[in-house]
């Protein structure tokens, strides 16, 4: 309607997963990466999970249109089926003719699943890779995962005869991180989350879309208060941008104007979001609408999730206060070099079964106030550090007295971490940790994070349990978070932990419980092959990062996701 008006050839902000307005920011090219890894990757599954619309379809039909010529891909859209219908879909998308049945039955899945390991032997026979592509796969029931999980035994003596791309909401890790589905996610061979678009991104991407649909012959529709606004009431979601744009383009074709305001983005974005209201904080709408404020002000935190995991470890683009071990006497070359005691490794193994428990026991028993604002949370925050840190060690069962709380941990055998990230990395350490908040210039405060959901953080100071929505969480959070880590035996302070034998043997038997199983390979090998597969930076080195998701069984957890 508005297209030829603005001087364009087609409408540049529609909802269609269209592959040519696929805008590809860093961490676009590396789920990208990730699926065409999947290609190649020998069998297991492969995890593209993002918030929605995030771009995931997106993604994945770019995807589609890269997949080599030796590949049969099979793609599902609809994943809410029966386990019978699922193999009936999977025969038909491969062309796999359906075995014979009893008049009005379907065949039975030992049927189906005979058939498509005839097709898979076959394919494998013939050079041809086959994928298996599932859309929405949060909304899979457990028996249907569990029949997926079947179907990669299907196998010859050299490799898995079917890839499984997984892509979903955050909804899906969540779903593989239950104890029954153990075995499902060891089979994870590569996962990426797809974070939603930064500030700057959020302008770039509508620029591109613009491009994409044609010159304007003229000025950009959108100045840059108005794109500033838009990143701050979308949070830089794509789908939610592409609503806000194309209200707002058409409020200005409407009223004759070739640009669009500050005030008509706003105007655009209570007709599309709808307007926040009194005491219905609760409902859906006033949800969307409250992340998409706070997103302004947190998107640079919030918005990397999982992938600053890839950037943090030794990475690529570390943040400026990048992660670093607190170990006493690290500057000194000489301590640097003294491993952990033989007495400290076995207070540690003395104390894992324990502290594997989720939560202290105090942090249970307390009392949860839910919140609408960070001003009650942050005057009931620790003050002093090292009282944040002894309260913290509680959860990993170790009392410890006044004085230099990392000191002391590391005498037991933990070690103190901080870093700057966003909660994507702290859901994959999945551990308590402690946030550090600010206010404008004010001094920082310290409260623990014990879990969080899609929508909200649950917090702890000394004496209670707080919930607070993301977006106020974002206000005072810029991402830096504090943490302990469990050292394995012989561990040294430095970029790798393989030298020492005893961490030799400890890495070699937590990557084979990881399901990486070629024992008689380069140990860095497997450490890249794991690395890879949980979204780490691909050096083979094992740094904090790794050896802290190798370690999970021995952690503590965090609060199940509510």
């Amino acid at each position: 309607m508005y297209a030829s008006f603005f001087g364009l050839s087609k409408e540049p902000f529609s909802i269609a997963p269209d592959p040519r307005f696929l805008f590809m920011s860093d961490m676009h090219r590396e789920a990208l990466a990730h699926l065409l890894y999947g290609v190649s990757g020998g069998g297991g599954f492969v995890l593209l999970t993002g918030e929605i619309g995030a771009g995931k379809t997106t993604v994945c039909r770019a995807f589609l249109d890269q997949v080599p010529a030796h590949c049969a891909v099979a793609y599902i859209f609809n994943p809410k089926l029966t386990v019978v219908e699922l193999l009936q879909t999977i025969c038909e998308e491969f062309g796999v003719q359906a075995p014979a049945a009893a008049a009005g039955a379907l065949p039975s899945v030992k049927a189906y699943v005979d058939a498509l390991n005839g097709f898979l032997l076959s394919a494998h026979a013939a050079g041809c890779h086959t994928v298996l592509i599932i859309d929405e796969a949060q909304s899979l029931a457990a028996d249907v995962l569990e029949q997926l999980r079947l179907l990669t035994n299907l196998e010859t003596s050299e490799r898995k005869l079917l890839q499984i791309v997984l892509i979903g909401q955050p909804e899906l890790r969540d779903m593989l991180a239950r104890p029954e589905l153990e075995q499902m996610a060891q089979r994870v061979i590569a996962r990426y989350h797809l974070p939603a678009l930064s500030a700057t991104e959020t302008g770039q991407y509508i620029q591109h879309r613009l491009a994409v649909a044609g010159p304007s012959g003229g000025r950009e529709p959108f100045d840059s208060r108005a794109v500033a606004r838009i990143h701050s009431l979308t949070g830089g979601v794509p789908r939610r941008i592409n609503l806000l744009c194309d209200r707002a383009l058409l409020g200005a074709y409407a009223h004759g104007q070739h640009r669009v305001s500050a005030d008509m983005v706003d105007k655009a974005g209570r007709e599309v979001f709808g307007p926040p209201r009194a005491g219905s904080a609760g409902t859906p709408a006033a949800r969307a609408w409250g992340l998409a404020l706070g997103a302004a002000a947190g998107v640079a935190t919030l918005a990397l999730a999982a992938a600053w995991v890839w950037r943090v470890e030794l990475g690529l683009q570390p943040p400026a206060t990048a992660a670093a071990e607190v170990a006493p006497g690290l500057a000194d070359p000489a301590s640097a070099a003294a491993p952990v005691s033989a007495a400290s490794a076995a207070l540690a193994a003395a104390t894992a079964a324990s502290a594997a428990a989720v939560a202290g026991d105090g942090a249970a028993a307390s009392p949860e106030t839910a919140l609408t604002d960070p001003a009650p949370l942050m005057s009931a925050a620790w003050r002093e550090e090292a009282a944040a840190w002894r309260d913290l060690a509680g959860h990993w069962k170790l009392p410890l007295p006044e004085g230099e709380p990392c000191e002391q941990a590391l005498a037991a055998g933990l070690v103190c971490h901080r870093a700057t990230s966003g909660l994507g990395v702290l859901r994959q350490l999945a551990r308590p940790a402690l946030l550090v908040l600010r206010e404008s210039d004010a001094a920082p405060v310290y409260v623990k994070l014990l879990g969080f959901s899609a929508t909200g953080a649950t917090l702890a100071t000394a004496d209670r349990q707080w919930r607070l929505p993301l977006p106020e969480l974002a206000r005072v959070w810029r991402g830096e978070f504090a943490t302990f880590w469990r050292a394995p035996p012989g561990w040294r302070p430095g970029p790798d932990a393989t030298d020492a034998p005893a961490t030799q043997a400890w890495l070699q038997q937590r990557l084979s419980a990881a399901g990486v199983s070629d024992a008689a390979g380069p140990l860095r090998e497997q450490v890249r092959t794991f690395q890879i597969a949980n979204g780490l930076q691909a050096d083979g080195l094992a740094g904090p990062l790794t050896l802290m998701l190798l370690g999970r069984a021995d952690e503590p957890g965090l609060l199940q996701d509510r």
